[in-house]
Protein backbone atom coordinates (compact mmCIF):
# COMPACT_ATOMS: atom_id res chain seq x y z
CA UNK A 1 0.00 0.00 0.00
CA UNK A 2 1.33 3.42 -0.89
CA UNK A 3 2.64 5.64 1.88
CA UNK A 4 1.12 9.09 2.27
CA UNK A 5 3.45 11.72 0.81
CA UNK A 6 5.53 13.46 3.47
CA UNK A 7 4.84 10.82 6.15
CA UNK A 8 8.01 9.48 7.82
CA UNK A 9 8.79 5.82 7.45
CA UNK A 10 8.17 3.72 10.55
CA UNK A 11 11.00 1.85 12.23
CA UNK A 12 11.12 -1.92 11.74
CA UNK A 13 9.40 -4.13 14.29
CA UNK A 14 12.74 -5.45 15.50
CA UNK A 15 14.13 -2.02 16.35
CA UNK A 16 14.21 -0.99 20.02
CA UNK A 17 15.38 2.15 21.74
CA UNK A 18 16.06 0.11 24.92
CA UNK A 19 19.74 -0.77 25.07
CA UNK A 20 20.39 -4.31 26.38
CA UNK A 21 23.72 -3.08 27.76
CA UNK A 22 22.07 -0.42 29.95
CA UNK A 23 19.22 -2.73 30.94
CA UNK A 24 21.32 -5.68 32.10
CA UNK A 25 24.10 -3.54 33.53
CA UNK A 26 21.54 -1.92 35.82
CA UNK A 27 20.04 -5.32 36.61
CA UNK A 28 23.34 -6.94 37.65
CA UNK A 29 24.35 -3.74 39.47
CA UNK A 30 21.23 -4.01 41.62
CA UNK A 31 21.52 -7.79 41.92
CA UNK A 32 24.96 -7.42 43.52
CA UNK A 33 23.71 -5.03 46.19
CA UNK A 34 20.52 -7.09 46.58
CA UNK A 35 22.60 -10.11 47.58
CA UNK A 36 24.72 -7.95 49.90
CA UNK A 37 21.54 -6.64 51.56
CA UNK A 38 20.28 -10.19 52.21
CA UNK A 39 23.61 -11.12 53.79
CA UNK A 40 23.44 -8.00 56.00
CA UNK A 41 19.91 -8.85 57.16
CA UNK A 42 20.88 -12.49 57.83
CA UNK A 43 23.93 -11.49 59.87
CA UNK A 44 21.94 -8.87 61.79
CA UNK A 45 19.10 -11.29 62.60
CA UNK A 46 21.56 -13.99 63.67
CA UNK A 47 23.44 -11.57 65.92
CA UNK A 48 20.15 -10.35 67.39
CA UNK A 49 18.85 -13.84 68.13
CA UNK A 50 22.10 -14.81 69.85
CA UNK A 51 21.63 -12.09 72.47
CA UNK A 52 19.72 -12.37 75.72
CA UNK A 53 16.27 -10.80 75.63
CA UNK A 54 17.02 -8.37 78.47
CA UNK A 55 20.21 -7.22 76.78
CA UNK A 56 18.37 -6.77 73.51
CA UNK A 57 15.80 -4.47 75.09
CA UNK A 58 18.39 -2.49 77.04
CA UNK A 59 20.34 -1.03 74.16
CA UNK A 60 18.17 -0.72 71.05
CA UNK A 61 19.47 2.75 70.19
CA UNK A 62 23.10 1.71 69.73
CA UNK A 63 22.76 -1.97 68.84
CA UNK A 64 24.90 -2.74 65.75
CA UNK A 65 22.67 -5.73 64.91
CA UNK A 66 19.55 -3.54 64.70
CA UNK A 67 21.43 -1.02 62.56
CA UNK A 68 22.58 -3.82 60.24
CA UNK A 69 19.03 -5.15 59.89
CA UNK A 70 17.49 -1.74 59.18
CA UNK A 71 20.10 -0.80 56.56
CA UNK A 72 19.86 -4.27 55.01
CA UNK A 73 16.05 -4.15 54.72
CA UNK A 74 16.09 -0.67 53.17
CA UNK A 75 18.79 -1.73 50.71
CA UNK A 76 16.83 -4.90 49.91
CA UNK A 77 13.66 -2.96 49.05
CA UNK A 78 15.56 -0.36 47.05
CA UNK A 79 17.57 -2.85 44.99
CA UNK A 80 14.48 -5.01 44.50
CA UNK A 81 12.81 -2.09 42.73
CA UNK A 82 15.92 -1.63 40.62
CA UNK A 83 16.20 -5.34 39.71
CA UNK A 84 12.56 -5.89 38.78
CA UNK A 85 12.19 -2.46 37.20
CA UNK A 86 15.15 -2.96 34.86
CA UNK A 87 14.28 -6.57 34.01
CA UNK A 88 10.59 -5.85 33.33
CA UNK A 89 11.26 -2.37 31.92
CA UNK A 90 8.82 -0.93 34.47
CA UNK A 91 8.98 2.86 34.53
CA UNK A 92 7.22 3.15 37.90
CA UNK A 93 9.70 0.88 39.70
CA UNK A 94 12.68 2.49 37.99
CA UNK A 95 11.56 5.98 38.94
CA UNK A 96 10.93 4.83 42.51
CA UNK A 97 14.45 3.36 42.60
CA UNK A 98 15.98 6.52 41.16
CA UNK A 99 14.03 8.83 43.49
CA UNK A 100 14.88 6.84 46.64
CA UNK A 101 18.55 6.60 45.65
CA UNK A 102 18.62 10.35 45.02
CA UNK A 103 17.06 11.00 48.46
CA UNK A 104 19.64 8.72 50.12
CA UNK A 105 22.46 10.51 48.32
CA UNK A 106 21.14 13.96 49.28
CA UNK A 107 20.67 12.89 52.92
CA UNK A 108 24.26 11.68 53.08
CA UNK A 109 25.46 14.90 51.51
CA UNK A 110 23.36 16.98 53.91
CA UNK A 111 24.63 14.98 56.90
CA UNK A 112 28.22 15.64 55.85
CA UNK A 113 27.60 19.37 55.38
CA UNK A 114 25.69 19.70 58.67
CA UNK A 115 28.37 17.74 60.52
CA UNK A 116 31.04 20.05 59.10
CA UNK A 117 29.17 23.32 59.69
CA UNK A 118 27.81 22.39 63.12
CA UNK A 119 30.88 20.49 64.28
CA UNK A 120 30.31 21.44 67.93
CA UNK A 121 26.79 20.01 67.95
CA UNK A 122 28.01 16.94 66.07
CA UNK A 123 30.71 16.50 68.71
CA UNK A 124 28.06 16.75 71.43
CA UNK A 125 25.95 14.09 69.71
CA UNK A 126 28.97 11.78 69.41
CA UNK A 127 29.69 12.35 73.10
CA UNK A 128 26.09 11.43 73.95
CA UNK A 129 26.32 8.22 71.90
CA UNK A 130 29.62 7.22 73.52
CA UNK A 131 28.30 7.89 77.02
CA UNK A 132 25.20 5.82 76.28
CA UNK A 133 27.44 3.03 75.00
CA UNK A 134 29.49 3.17 78.20
CA UNK A 135 26.34 2.81 80.30
CA UNK A 136 25.32 -0.34 78.39
CA UNK A 137 28.84 -1.78 78.05
CA UNK A 138 28.09 -5.00 79.94
CA UNK A 139 24.58 -5.39 78.51
CA UNK A 140 25.54 -6.14 74.92
CA UNK A 141 28.44 -8.35 73.80
CA UNK A 142 28.64 -6.80 70.31
CA UNK A 143 28.69 -3.32 71.78
CA UNK A 144 31.31 -4.39 74.31
CA UNK A 145 33.57 -5.75 71.57
CA UNK A 146 33.08 -2.59 69.53
CA UNK A 147 34.06 -0.33 72.44
CA UNK A 148 37.08 -2.49 73.29
CA UNK A 149 38.22 -2.38 69.67
CA UNK A 150 37.82 1.43 69.56
CA UNK A 151 39.70 2.02 72.80
CA UNK A 152 42.60 -0.19 71.72
CA UNK A 153 42.63 1.24 68.18
CA UNK A 154 42.70 4.90 69.30
CA UNK A 155 44.65 4.30 72.54
CA UNK A 156 41.98 5.98 74.63
CA UNK A 157 39.66 5.32 77.54
CA UNK A 158 36.11 6.62 78.06
CA UNK A 159 34.54 9.60 76.35
CA UNK A 160 36.31 12.64 77.85
CA UNK A 161 38.56 10.71 80.24
CA UNK A 162 38.93 7.33 81.91
CA UNK A 163 36.71 8.51 84.79
CA UNK A 164 33.69 8.42 82.44
CA UNK A 165 33.52 4.69 83.17
CA UNK A 166 31.97 5.57 86.52
CA UNK A 167 28.72 6.04 84.55
CA UNK A 168 28.54 2.28 84.17
CA UNK A 169 26.88 0.50 87.10
CA UNK A 170 29.60 -2.16 87.26
CA UNK A 171 32.51 0.33 87.20
CA UNK A 172 30.83 2.98 89.36
CA UNK A 173 32.98 4.24 92.25
CA UNK A 174 30.15 4.68 94.77
CA UNK A 175 30.66 3.03 98.15
CA UNK A 176 27.49 0.95 97.87
CA UNK A 177 28.56 -0.66 94.57
CA UNK A 178 29.04 -4.40 95.29
CA UNK A 179 30.65 -5.13 91.91
CA UNK A 180 34.16 -6.60 91.82
CA UNK A 181 34.87 -4.10 89.03
CA UNK A 182 34.08 -1.13 91.26
CA UNK A 183 36.14 1.95 90.33
CA UNK A 184 37.84 0.00 87.53
CA UNK A 185 38.04 0.40 83.75
CA UNK A 186 37.85 -2.24 80.99
CA UNK A 187 41.02 -4.11 80.06
CA UNK A 188 41.01 -2.36 76.66
CA UNK A 189 42.04 0.84 78.46
CA UNK A 190 45.31 -0.74 79.65
CA UNK A 191 48.66 0.06 78.11
CA UNK A 192 49.96 -2.85 76.01
CA UNK A 193 52.48 -5.13 77.70
CA UNK A 194 55.27 -6.42 75.40
CA UNK A 195 55.42 -10.19 74.90
CA UNK A 196 52.26 -10.75 76.94
CA UNK A 197 50.99 -14.28 76.24
CA UNK A 198 47.77 -14.03 78.26
CA UNK A 199 45.62 -10.89 78.41
CA UNK A 200 45.16 -9.58 81.94
CA UNK A 201 41.47 -8.62 81.98
CA UNK A 202 41.80 -7.19 85.51
CA UNK A 203 44.59 -4.75 84.65
CA UNK A 204 42.22 -1.80 85.05
CA UNK A 205 41.30 -2.68 88.64
CA UNK A 206 40.85 0.45 90.80
CA UNK A 207 42.21 2.84 88.16
CA UNK A 208 39.45 5.43 88.61
CA UNK A 209 40.57 5.96 92.20
CA UNK A 210 44.00 7.11 90.99
CA UNK A 211 44.88 10.56 89.68
CA UNK A 212 45.85 11.14 86.05
CA UNK A 213 49.59 10.88 86.61
CA UNK A 214 49.45 7.60 88.49
CA UNK A 215 46.79 6.08 86.25
CA UNK A 216 48.71 7.02 83.08
CA UNK A 217 51.42 4.52 84.05
CA UNK A 218 48.94 1.66 83.62
CA UNK A 219 46.08 2.82 81.34
CA UNK A 220 45.23 5.36 78.68
CA UNK A 221 43.83 8.42 80.42
CA UNK A 222 42.78 10.51 77.41
CA UNK A 223 39.18 10.22 76.20
CA UNK A 224 38.17 8.73 72.87
CA UNK A 225 36.27 11.81 71.62
CA UNK A 226 39.41 13.96 71.25
CA UNK A 227 41.31 11.01 69.79
CA UNK A 228 38.54 10.42 67.26
CA UNK A 229 38.41 14.10 66.26
CA UNK A 230 42.20 14.19 65.82
CA UNK A 231 42.07 11.00 63.74
CA UNK A 232 39.38 12.50 61.49
CA UNK A 233 41.41 15.68 60.97
CA UNK A 234 44.52 13.69 60.05
CA UNK A 235 42.65 11.32 57.69
CA UNK A 236 40.45 13.71 55.73
CA UNK A 237 41.71 12.40 52.39
CA UNK A 238 40.97 8.83 53.41
CA UNK A 239 37.46 9.76 54.58
CA UNK A 240 36.94 11.73 51.37
CA UNK A 241 37.91 8.65 49.37
CA UNK A 242 35.46 6.50 51.35
CA UNK A 243 32.69 9.06 50.83
CA UNK A 244 33.47 9.15 47.11
CA UNK A 245 33.43 5.36 47.01
CA UNK A 246 29.94 5.38 48.53
CA UNK A 247 28.71 8.16 46.26
CA UNK A 248 29.90 6.72 42.93
CA UNK A 249 27.69 3.57 42.99
CA UNK A 250 24.69 5.70 43.94
CA UNK A 251 25.32 8.18 41.12
CA UNK A 252 25.87 5.32 38.66
CA UNK A 253 22.57 3.76 39.74
CA UNK A 254 20.72 7.06 39.34
CA UNK A 255 22.28 7.70 35.92
CA UNK A 256 21.59 4.20 34.55
CA UNK A 257 18.00 4.20 35.79
CA UNK A 258 17.27 7.58 34.24
CA UNK A 259 18.84 6.56 30.93
CA UNK A 260 16.77 3.36 30.90
CA UNK A 261 13.56 5.25 31.77
CA UNK A 262 14.11 7.65 28.87
CA UNK A 263 14.81 4.73 26.52
CA UNK A 264 11.62 2.96 27.61
CA UNK A 265 9.59 6.14 27.06
CA UNK A 266 11.06 6.49 23.57
CA UNK A 267 10.21 2.85 22.87
CA UNK A 268 6.61 3.40 23.97
CA UNK A 269 6.35 6.41 21.64
CA UNK A 270 7.75 4.29 18.83
CA UNK A 271 5.20 1.54 19.43
CA UNK A 272 2.36 4.06 19.47
CA UNK A 273 3.70 5.61 16.27
CA UNK A 274 3.85 2.23 14.51
CA UNK A 275 0.36 1.27 15.69
CA UNK A 276 -1.01 4.56 14.46
CA UNK A 277 0.48 4.18 11.00
CA UNK A 278 -0.48 0.54 10.69
CA UNK A 279 -4.10 1.72 11.05
CA UNK A 280 -3.55 4.54 8.55
CA UNK A 281 -4.91 3.49 5.11
CA UNK A 282 -2.46 5.88 3.39
CA UNK A 283 0.58 4.34 5.14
Amino acid sequence: MARRPGAPAAYGEEFSFVSPLVKYLLFFFNMLFWVISMVMVAVGVYARLMKHAEAALACLAVDPAILLIVVGVLMFLLTFCGCIGSLRENICLLQTFSLCLTIVFLLQLAAGVVGFVFSDKARGKVSEIINNAIVHYRDDLDLQNLIDFGQKKFSCCGGISYKDWSQNMYFNCSEDNPSRERCSVPYSCCLPTPNQAVINTMCGQGMQALDYLEASKVIYTNGCIDKLVNWIHSNLFLLGGVALGLAIPQLVGILLSQVLVNQIKDQIKLQLYNQQHRADPWY
